[in-house]
């Protein structure tokens, strides 16, 4: 039986933090599905197919990855993508406690799916895309974090050279 793992997240924008994640979760599943999830409580800077766009960029030469959105309860479309698990990152302590509520009503919802906490590797363990974009926003440099498209689309939005 094939593991699948779905890596949920807004992605706003796409990190190498993320794609940390994924490259290491690739090592423990067969295949993860990058699901871009609706964000009621964010208010993200790229549209949907912005983002889809530059993950599929991103990702585009890992063939065990796809990406996808997904507009319903995380587990119910975890379980249509017969799926195993869930991925999570954890940077700091201050993560913990929101990531333990949502892995236990998760698993309250549907007992068969695990959450599998990753953190990243040491040298993105600060990095969220909140200061990705603030950074940006003010024209610093962002090469280390993103990939080079992402760089790119960042300073297109934020009208920086």
């Amino acid at each position: 039986m094939k593991k699948i793992a779905i890596y949920p997240g807004t992605f706003d924008p796409f990190t190498n933090g993320h794609r940390d994640l994924i490259v290491r979760g690739l090592v423990i599943f067969d295949e993860i599905i990058v699901a871009l999830a609706p964000s009621l409580k964010k208010k993200p800077l790229f549209s949907v197919e912005e983002r889809i766009s530059l993950l599929k960029q991103s990702l585009k030469n890992y063939r065990r990855v796809q990406v996808e959105k997904f507009n319903e309860l995380l587990v119910e479309y975890v379980k249509s993508k017969k799926g195993v698990a869930i991925i999570r990152g954890l940077r700091a302590v201050s993560d913990f406690e929101y990531e333990l509520q949502m892995a236990l009503m998760n698993r309250r919802l549907l007992p068969e799916i695990e959450t599998v906490f990753m953190m990243p590797s040491e040298e993105y363990s600060f990095l969220t895309a909140t200061m990705v974009k603030e950074i940006a926003s003010f024209g610093g440099n962002i090469k280390k974090f993103v990939p080079v498209h992402v760089e790119k689309a960042l300073r297109a939005k934020f009208g920086v050279v």
